[in-house]
């Protein structure tokens, strides 16, 4: 079972279709919302029928992936179910983080099997080197035969997977914005900050980058708490009332300033690291008193 269609073959369809091309199966069909952007991921996959038609493209695969929004997911799974396609042991992924494969239902009332599969990775441009799915974690949830089969597409990818439960989907999900999207804003504020002092978006972003990857460096070779480094968990009052002196300009910026220091300091109170006394004193000046 190798032929795959892809639905909404945009940055990760696409990405995924590459990928699974080069692992041995066949992309047989891919559907885009316009037909320029179909024939640009056709291009980049390297094989299979462009289109604008969902139902056409799912006709003829025996595994369908639909790479759409989430909020697009339930619209045309409807759309799919009242087709004369014969659903009768497909397998249906969707790679929604949130989503929950009961989505599927009205396929799986029709004999598809079917589960979520969702690569914990950012994806920024159709045109991914297949080693983006390598060493990375997918999120999958569905029912038994499709859990078992994206299981072994996952292997294959050199991915690991990590099954969850429905219920777990939205905290999962969370985790994964928290640490890739909210990343790229708190990254955004930093150069942000940078450019107030007459520096260019380029040029702080290089400044700033391999700080970036020090700290991860230190978070896969040590831990998390042991990597927090800074004024919060030296104690140090002067440094954090100057840096919310001249945080005072840039109120939204201000905020996520005290949040994430009040948070950095819950970390340095468990860990032990910094004294009851220095945790009073620095509570009470993030929290205005």
């Amino acid at each position: 079972m190798t032929n795959v269609s892809i639905i909404g073959a945009g940055r990760l369809g696409t990405s995924l279709g590459h990928a699974l091309r080069k692992k041995g199966y066949k992309i047989k069909a891919l559907s885009c919302r316009t037909m320029s952007s179909a024939e640009e991921s056709r291009k980049i996959i390297g094989e299979g029928i462009a289109s604008i038609d969902n139902i056409q493209t799912a006709r003829v695969g025996e595994i369908v992936f639909i790479c759409l929004p989430d909020e697009e997911i339930t619209k045309v799974t409807r759309v799919l179910a009242g087709s004369d396609i014969n659903w009768l042991k497909k397998f249906v992924f969707h790679c929604s983080g949130l989503i929950r494969s009961d989505v599927f239902k009205p396929l799986g009332d029709k004999g598809a099997l079917t589960a979520s599969l969702h690569p914990i990775q950012s994806f920024a441009q159709k045109k991914t080197p297949s080693a983006q799915f390598e060493n990375i974690y997918f999120g999958l949830e569905g029912c038994d035969e499709a859990l078992a089969l994206s299981a072994k597409i996952v292997r294959q990818l050199g991915g690991y997977p990590l099954i969850l439960q429905p219920e777990d989907k939205a905290l999962y999900h969370a985790a994964c914005s928290t640490a890739s999207n909210f990343f790229v804003v708190l990254l955004e504020m930093a150069v942000s900050l940078l450019r107030q002092i007459d520096l260019q978006e380029e040029k702080a972003l290089q400044i700033l980058l391999p700080l970036v990857k020090g700290t991860l460096h230190n978070v896969k070779k040590f831990n998390i708490r042991s990597s927090l480094t800074g004024p919060v968990i030296r104690g140090d009052k002067e440094s954090i009332q100057k840096h919310l002196e001249a945080l005072r300009k840039f109120p939204p910026y201000y905020e996520t300033y005290t949040r994430l220091a009040a948070q950095a300091l819950e970390m340095a109170k468990k860990e032990g690291r910094i004294s009851p006394q220095k945790i009073k004193v620095l509570k009470n000046l993030l929290e205005g008193k």
